[in-house]
């Protein structure tokens, strides 16, 4: 936390340029353990105290569940303790979808201005320097996808993918990529997705906080977008029960002195060594990354076969059935060659996602890792419970990240946990994501875990949609 002369000149000429296009109030916001984005506001006056001094919150919001009841943990928990949110204003935006608001989001430290250990954000950051040292800059971006509703019903008839679906709500897409545009986020697509009522954005990619700041951004945009028409935007994993949820996919590159480390070697499909190793890190720790990336019982009623969902622990060229999807891009775009982690849903946290993704990538780089053969075609259909179905027992923490025999090369690929429980069973175990978070950070996400799967036990599916759709 800086309390310097420079960032306060910084703040007050953010104040006027804010007062000038007529916003009076800032949204700082953070995103909970349990995926949701809470918020506290100043009017663009308190800006420059904001940013040398930071705002007052508690600490006992990295144990709230999703329903805004709160657990505890080994370190954090209770009603003691206070922290400052100090907002990052290189990334602070006025809120095109919100007239008369800005937003910006916050790092939190301690009242002694020392970085906060369960601070998700810093988590990231400091995953991102420790690539950084490697000599290895990650590029990444998150895949938006959301359900519209009218009061609770889908009147739309529009088909999936369907261009009647734009047709039927032209004014509101519209709407989506003009307020986003006039906040400087770059859209690379916008589509109806397979559900009723459902669409996605993807957006360029940035730096790995970066990334997470604008899926928050996204997100709220497009929900104060759908307000103004009338329309309830729901980010939960499940919709409705038995159908196609919202997933959060995340892509990813590797890039070295300007090269994109995914294509020009000698590995898979182009990747160098550097890239293939990242991923076999990435892919060996699946099983215990999905407590962070499908963080909710909701998230395993998403997470069924042939959905394209990714449910397999494995890779494949362009394989939408694979939990990572490698895409080489066209031979004359030096920029499209990168991988997408397809398990993953919107009620993770972005910054736990990134940071977490990165800290295992490396453990596979350290490791000298090497993918396992790319699948092709849908494991549900060519068989997924044989030689392969015990792999890579030790997720993250395993010590045999290289050796193709432990993770199901002889036989079909494994599937990923089927439950919120057995992925816990994975995490726990995982040195590298424990050594990542560092112990209050992991025993809070642990935590937290614990609690909402005991909040859910005994619902019928279509309870946990309803109880979890709308609260992201």
């Amino acid at each position: 936390m800086q309390h310097s002369d420079e960032t306060q000149r910084a703040a007050r000429q953010e104040s006027a340029r804010l007062t000038a296009e007529s916003v009076h109030g800032v949204a700082l916001t953070w995103v909970d353990n349990a995926g949701l984005t809470r918020v506290k506001a100043v009017p663009v006056g308190r800006l420059a105290h904001a940013a040398t001094r930071g705002v007052g919150m508690s600490p006992v919001f990295d144990v709230y569940l999703v329903d805004d009841s709160y657990t505890t943990s080994r370190h954090i928990g209770g009603p003691d303790g206070d922290l400052r949110l100090v907002p990052d204003l290189e990334r602070l935006t006025v809120l095109a979808g919100q007239p008369g608001w800005a937003w910006a989001p916050v790092d939190r430290y301690d009242q002694q201005g020392r970085p906060y250990p369960a601070c998700q954000r810093l988590f990231a950051r400091r995953m991102a320097r420790r690539a950084a040292e490697r000599g290895i800059e990650l590029r990444m971006g998150f895949e938006t996808e959301w359900v519209v509703q009218r009061d609770g019903a889908y009147p739309w008839a529009g088909p999936a993918y369907g261009m009647a679906r734009v047709v039927e709500l032209s004014d509101y897409v519209n709407e989506v990529l003009r307020t986003l545009a006039a906040q400087g986020v770059e859209v690379l697509q916008i589509h109806p997705e397979y559900a009723a009522g459902q669409f996605e954005v993807s957006v360029a990619p940035a730096d790995p906080v970066g990334a997470a700041d604008l899926a928050v951004l996204v997100r709220e945009t497009i929900r104060a977008v759908s307000v103004r028409h009338g329309l309830t935007a729901l980010f939960g994993p499940a919709v409705e029960a038995g159908g196609v949820g919202n997933g959060g996919h995340l892509h990813l590159s590797l890039w070295r002195d300007g090269r994109n480390l995914c294509r020009d070697g000698e590995g898979p499909f182009g990747m160098t060594d550097d890239s293939e190793s990242f991923l076999a890190g990435v892919l060996d720790a699946l099983p215990a990354l999905m407590a962070i990336g499908a963080p909710t019982p909701a998230s395993y009623l998403r997470l069924q076969p042939s959905h394209w969902a990714g449910v397999f622990q494995c890779w494949g060229l362009e394989n939408r059935e694979a939990a990572l999807r490698f895409i080489t891009g066209a031979p004359d775009d030096p920029d499209g060659a990168n991988a997408e982690v397809k398990c993953f849903d919107p009620a993770a946290n972005p910054y736990l996602v990134t940071g977490a993704v990165i800290a295992a990538g490396l453990a596979g780089i350290a490791a000298g890792a090497r993918l396992p053969d790319p699948v092709r075609g849908d494991p549900a259909v060519t068989g997924a419970d044989g030689p392969g179905a015990a792999a890579s027992a030790d997720g993250a923490g395993g010590t045999a990240a290289g050796d193709k025999a432990t993770r199901g090369v002889t036989g079909t690929p494994a599937r990923l946990p089927r439950s919120l429980p057995e992925a816990l069973d994975h995490f726990e175990r995982s040195d590298v994501l424990r050594d990542a978070l560092g112990e209050a950070l992991f025993e809070a996400v642990l935590a937290v875990r614990r609690a909402e799967n005991e909040l859910f036990a005994g619902r019928a599916p279509q309870q946990i949609a309803d109880a979890t759709r709308g609260r992201y």
